[in-house]
């Protein structure tokens, strides 16, 4: 399937949804949802960094990735105005009820991957327009971490959008708020995922 037919896809899909307003996430402190540490890069990164010895401007927090292409200059209030060449690392958990085929597919402008249990399933990283990526996983029930690094480039469109299909279900902007564990901690277990299929076409 080319890029432009995947993205005609996501448009179809999700356009009847009812999504929150574009942003990368807030300020305000969230431990149900997404955690992004932010980061600075040096103008002309390519790919996405390694986080591991570089130090955040800040944190945002999000319950959704839904930062659909669009121009952007405003920058992180609280944090930093830059609004190119700055990196932002999500992690989260989320509960999976049912456990079976999940296919997962991520919107980037410019690099992303998602990662579930440690497990890479897309890399849609490097300089591009605004490509989806898709794959699929089993997951069993029970916590799952996950893990979405993303980056910008140069000025001035960006785009994050991780959109999830549960088993037999229809593509939808995933959001931790629909995957919360049950109420008493006593009855959370620990998932896993299996029968990993990367996406193949154009990335």
């Amino acid at each position: 399937m080319s890029r432009y037919a995947l993205f005609l896809l996501w448009a179809g899909t999700l356009a009847g949804q009812q999504t929150a307003p574009y942003t990368f996430g807030t300020t305000v402190v969230s431990t149900s949802g997404f955690e992004g540490r932010v980061y600075l890069l040096k103008q002309n990164t390519s790919r996405l960094p390694r986080f591991t010895h570089m130090t955040p401007e800040g944190t945002i927090y999000t319950n959704t990735l839904n930062m659909w292409p669009q121009s952007f200059d405003e920058g992180f209030p609280g944090i930093t105005d830059r609004f190119e060449w700055f990196a932002i690392d999500y992690t989260g958990r989320f509960w999976v009820e049912q456990g079976g085929v999940y296919r997962f597919s991520l919107l980037s402008d410019d690099g992303a991957r998602l990662s579930i249990d440690g497990k890479e399933l897309i890399d849609n990283d490097g300089p591009h327009r605004a490509v989806a990526v898709t794959a699929r996983a089993y997951l069993t029930r029970g916590v799952h971490t996950i893990h979405v690094p993303y980056y910008q480039g140069p000025r001035f469109t960006v785009a994050l959008v991780l959109a999830v299909a549960a088993p037999g279900g229809a593509w939808r902007i995933f959001d931790t708020g629909d995957f919360a564990p049950p109420k008493d901690p006593a009855a959370w277990v620990t998932g896993s995922i299996r029968d990993v299929v990367h996406s193949v076409g154009d990335r």
